[in-house]
């Protein structure tokens, strides 16, 4: 607690906040036995460690008190001022929805978007609630414990990736991971232990190697630490691997931090002259970041002893962005405010970095089938993403897999119904191609094009899907609703000369007008002004007594 202890020293609103919530909690208990005020440090702990304002600090300590004891919210309004208020009471409205069910499951994530895009403070204090909640799970029924672990894993977890929390993101997994797979959790840890000690062993002999190369060619090197690969991602990697860890090269990778962007990349090339680079492994994500800001140079080398190595390159900027993510934002801002804590105004991040959240607030009315949202806003939102490119330079941030037609509806509806083609980097391209970061995608429209049923089967976006669908429905109902204009006969006949005349005098004479004919043997359609069901059936009787008529039918077109 000790970034929390240094600041109530110096903060009055922190202090009081401090006092009041201890003395609410008086006498009440944890699952684990722990007093329960201790769980409000520990969040208003993580909430200072992020750097955030005093007013988000204050929250994070009341953040329960509503909930769990007779004080009420305009008791903190009157005590500590409506900033403090409206995050108290964001946090308490999102504590009070279950992960029971599906509609439980979208409300929950609805209040999240709704409470994200007024104010991102209040879902860094529950994320900072839920971290220590998690690491005490163990003092929690069974039962509660997977609902928990499966809630943590499938909203907080992504929720905090999707802000750039790396850091937080990875240890919310790897928290819940044991208590969804237990099997899983144990064999990874029996088979990993040993490889993970050697692969850390063998990145302390590379850090002397690579800072004398460094200072050989006058680069300042901040630090060189190692960086395990959590558990969960392990995990997941070793599913697309067939669970072989020889063919995970990342258990370890060395992270270098340098003080500017251009020495990032004359470290980088100082690294590809001591060690051959494995071809297609470098990943610029400087130039071109990820969708949650992420920022870093990775390579992976041939080291020494040909043992494939990952390494990362970054500035302390990038490092502290990629370990506390929007909330670096808060930091970065209340650092250069010099007036004091009194007189700040909680920083938000730069527009563009926050534009998905705004667009998630507004998609998410589209959709009126909680399991569809669900599933749509898993897919959009919560997966690896991808930036493409529109000729004119703007970025479109699209989910893993996306295809030229999830592009097209993301640019605009009419756009994406209007579909008829695309070039990818200057080629044209099959709609179901897959985009990756980089492409310049170029969409191309034609008035008269709908949708097509088949895209159902290769676009990724949930917003496509339910476009795709609502066109469909439309082209359906509009044909629906046209009024047949004519009788279609269709014969399956054995040929022989003068049938087809046969069978055109037998219509004309129960008064059927002939206003096409298509004659392709074995099959003859014969298209005549519309007349009563009866007649025409009457009709098909006659023509089936020919034997050269094998079959017989009709329909209104």
């Amino acid at each position: 607690m000790a970034r929390l202890q240094e600041i109530y020293k110096q903060n009055n609103l922190v202090q009081r906040a401090y006092d009041f919530s201890k003395q609410a909690h008086v006498g009440q208990k944890r699952k684990n036995g722990d007093p329960y005020f201790v769980h409000c440090a520990a969040a208003a702990e993580s909430v200072a460690e992020w750097g955030l304002d005093e007013a988000t600090i204050a929250a994070a300590l009341l953040h329960d008190v509503v909930e769990d004891t007779p004080h009420t919210l305009e008791e903190i309004k009157n005590q500590f001022g409506e900033d403090v208020t409206f995050l108290v009471d964001g946090v308490t409205k999102i504590s009070k929805v279950r992960y029971r069910g599906i509609e439980a499951k979208v409300e929950n994530l609805r209040k999240f978007i709704l409470y994200l895009s007024q104010d991102v403070r209040v879902i860094l204090v529950k994320l900072a609630d839920r971290l220590h909640n998690m690491k005490t799970l163990y003092a929690v029924p069974s039962q509660k414990q997977k609902r928990i672990a499966l809630e943590t894993m499938e909203i907080y977890a992504p929720l905090a990736y999707r802000l750039g929390m790396q850091k937080l993101s990875g240890e919310l997994e790897d928290l819940a991971f044991p208590y969804l797979y237990p099997q899983e959790h144990k064999w990874l840890i029996e088979n990993i232990k040993v490889r993970f000690e050697e692969r850390e062993k063998y990145a302390q002999r590379l850090k002397p190697m690579i800072e004398s190369e460094f200072k050989k060619n006058d680069i300042t090197v901040s630090r060189i630490e190692s960086r395990a690969k959590r558990y969960t991602s392990l995990y997941k990697k070793l599913l697309r691997y067939d669970m072989n860890i020889e063919s995970i090269y990342d258990l370890v990778a060395l992270r270098i931090i340098v003080p500017s962007v251009e020495d990032c990349y004359a470290a980088l090339g100082i690294i590809h002259k001591m060690w051959p680079p494995l071809p297609h492994r470098f990943k610029d994500y400087v130039a071109l970041p990820k969708a949650n800001g992420y920022r870093s140079l990775h390579t992976t080398v041939f080291g020494p002893e040909n043992k494939i190595t990952e390494i990362q390159i970054k500035t302390e900027v990038m490092h502290n962005e990629a370990e506390n993510g929007i909330a670096a934002h808060f930091a970065y801002h209340q650092a250069k405010d010099t007036k004091g804590y009194l007189e700040r105004v909680a920083a938000v991040a730069d527009k563009k970095e926050l534009g998905w959240i705004q667009q998630l607030r507004q998609w998410q009315n589209s959709f009126t089938n909680p399991e569809d949202f669900l599933n749509s806003l898993k897919i959009d939102f919560f997966q690896d993403r991808i930036l493409t490119l529109t000729p004119k330079g703007e970025v479109i941030d699209l989910p893993d897999g996306a295809t030229p037609v999830d592009f097209a509806y993301q640019i605009h509806t009419e756009i994406g119904n209007q579909c008829s083609g695309a070039k990818v980097n200057g080629k044209i391209v099959a709609l179901s191609h897959s985009l990756k970061s980089g492409d310049v995608v170029e969409i191309i429209t034609q008035k008269t094009k709908h949708p097509s049923e088949s895209w159902l089967n290769f676009v990724r976006t949930g917003s496509a899907k339910n476009h795709i669908k609502s066109a469909l429905r439309r082209v359906m109902t509009t044909f629906a609703k046209k009024e047949p204009q004519s009788t279609e006969i269709k014969l399956v006949v054995q040929d022989r000369s003068g049938l087809l005349n046969e069978i055109s005098e037998m219509i004309r004479r129960s008064h059927f007008n002939i206003q096409a004919v298509n004659n392709n043997l074995p099959i003859i359609k014969i298209t005549c002004n519309l007349t009563p069901k009866e007649k025409t059936e009457k009709l098909l009787e006659k023509l089936k007594k020919l034997k050269e008529v094998k079959e017989a039918n009709y329909r209104l077109v």
